[in-house]
């Protein structure tokens, strides 16, 4: 027998102390993860500025927008607006508002799903 074995007794390592370097599932899954993108409705609101759109305040907070912040409009995965965030108190998280004039002259309809995202 080796001089090694004889010192640790011949028994296996301690399991606890090898799980110890790992962490539990618990913790995993704290770390939240943001989308980047979301699809939406969009609604006409000739009330606005034609370069704001008024994103409801929870749906901003998934996608990590600011009061102020740049955001870009992609309907259909071809055609893409750039507007700036205005965000507003609203319980329905899956509709934006933005000015009729430029999504109508592209042919975009009233309360067409169009993918919602904030330019960096």
């Amino acid at each position: 027998m080796s001089q090694e074995s004889k010192e640790t007794g011949g028994s296996k390592p301690d399991i606890n102390k090898l799980l110890a370097i790992v962490p539990p599932a618990s913790e995993l899954k704290k770390k939240e993860t943001s989308i980047k993108e979301k699809r939406i409705r969009v609604q006409f609101d000739s009330s606005l500025d034609p370069s704001k759109m008024k994103i409801p305040t929870e749906l901003a907070k998934m996608l990590g927008i600011k009061e102020g912040d740049t955001v870009e409009l992609v309907v259909a995965g071809k055609k893409k607006f750039t507007y700036t965030a205005t965000l507003f108190e609203s319980s329905d998280t899956n509709v934006v508002y933005a000015h009729p004039d430029e999504l109508a002259r592209q042919g975009v309809a009233n309360n067409s799903i169009a993918t919602v995202r904030r330019v960096h």
